[in-house]
């Protein structure tokens, strides 16, 4: 993924570290390919001793994963619908934090900061985007909407 250094109005200046700077989803191909490569160069140890997974994930599992994010894995559609959405960085404590800013299409909803930790991601949570900042969109009411995911 690729961040610019424009920073949007209302932030701090630009050579601000805590200034908020929009952040790009972009997927080279290079990379993606470089990937794919050592994904599927992974050399597997030998089956398990056991039929259950009391010694971990078994072989098996851990192949058909390798597979799918080898071969089967559609980054570009994951690259659209992250593109979608407007994202942002800021340095906190040292970090760079990326976050997504939506906002409500109701007045006066409640703002609202959705987080995930490891292993978690933010794709996990694309899916409730819409719903929390267009309920009506999806049959709920707006008195109570939250402004900003």
């Amino acid at each position: 993924m690729t961040q610019t250094t424009t920073t949007p109005p209302g932030s701090n200046q630009a050579g601000d570290k805590n200034a908020i700077r929009p952040f790009h989803v972009n997927f080279p191909e290079a990379e993606l390919t470089d990937l794919r490569r050592r994904i599927n160069a992974t050399k597997f140890p030998e089956r398990e001793t056991v039929t259950d997974t009391s010694q971990g994930v078994q072989l098996a599992t851990m192949q058909a994963l390798a597979r799918y994010w080898g071969t089967e894995y559609d980054w570009r559609k994951i690259e659209s619908k992250l593109s979608a959405l407007p994202h942002f960085t800021t340095e906190i404590d040292g970090l760079d934090i990326h976050f997504i800013h939506v906002r409500s299409k109701h007045e006066n909803a409640l703002p609202l900061i959705v987080t995930h930790g490891w292993p978690g991601s933010v794709i996990e949570q694309i899916k409730i985007i819409d719903p929390l900042t267009n309920p009506t969109a999806h049959g709920a009411s707006a008195s109570r909407v939250p402004g900003s995911c």
